[in-house]
């Protein structure tokens, strides 16, 4: 299994082992992106030794090919100076120097290879990090939503329970039956107390009260011709307008000395 398989299942097991321990899911995704830029550190970590490995072989792959090269140039000077047994091991160490950057070379595209890979992964890995970031937030927007539902819910459920508004329903009727009796009790009270004429005058007044609007009633409907007014109430009454307290006084001194005469006569 490659690193970031081990990486992966590391998480994975840590993820596993936080639903064990946790309800919260909020905390969960909190300690996943730590867990997570937690790993993503180690995992820059591993990269960082593979570039500089990557970087070591092509050193000494750079260093061998230089070493050739610089025995080569021996064994020319050897030959130009008429020393062929001399060029002849020059040529030999440019040859084990030469298969040395061979190897070299062949470990250094190896690790080439594989540091490009774990950066790509290394990559990858970053991205879905920050994009577990970005998702982080609107997964516990959602689960903060959910719990308002939840308790919105409860309460409907407990609301739909009917027996809160049945007793106030039922305490209603009963206040409805206390004024009742208060009532009946009140008007027995008044007729049993000794009041007995107050109480007839109170009913006398109610049904005179009753028989006037339906005598107007019957007026308007033309069933009960219109009464016709008291004439000598309202001469009296014109006179009583017309006439001063003076002129009042001496017609009640005057009428006063006639009946003294009558009853002297």
């Amino acid at each position: 299994m490659g690193f970031f398989g081990r990486l992966a299942t590391l998480i994975k097991s840590n993820l596993n082992d936080l639903i064990s321990k946790s309800e919260d899911p909020e905390k969960m995704l909190n300690q996943v992106i730590l867990d997570m830029n937690s790993q993503l550190v180690e995992a820059k970590k591993q990269v960082a030794v593979a570039i500089a490995d990557e970087k070591r072989l092509k050193k000494q792959l750079d260093n061998e090919k230089s070493v050739g090269a610089e025995w080569e140039r021996k064994a020319m000077m050897a030959i130009r100076a008429g020393d062929e047994e001399l060029a002849k091991e020059a040529l030999l160490r440019k040859k084990e120097h030469d298969q040395l950057a061979a190897q070299y070379e062949d470990q250094w595209n190896k690790q080439k290879q594989a540091t490009d890979q774990l950066k790509l992964a290394l990559r990858a890995l970053n991205n879905k990090i920050e994009e577990a970031k970005r998702k982080k937030n609107v997964l516990i927007a959602r689960k903060r939503r959910a719990e308002a539902m939840k308790s919105i819910q409860q309460t409907m459920s407990g609301l739909s329970d009917t027996s809160a508004f049945d007793t106030f329903d039922r305490m209603a009727q009963k206040i409805d039956q206390m004024e009742a009796e208060a009532e009946a009790a009140g008007e027995l009270s008044e007729e049993f107390s000794g009041d007995v004429l107050r109480h007839r005058f109170a009913q006398l007044e109610a049904t005179a009260g009753a028989d006037a609007d339906l005598l107007e009633l019957k007026r308007k409907m033309g069933l009960v011709p219109e009464e016709a007014p008291a004439v000598s109430a309202r001469v009296d009454a014109e006179v009583e307008d017309e006439i001063s307290d003076e002129e009042m006084a001496e017609l009640e001194e005057a009428l006063a000395a006639l009946r003294e005469r009558e009853m002297g006569g």
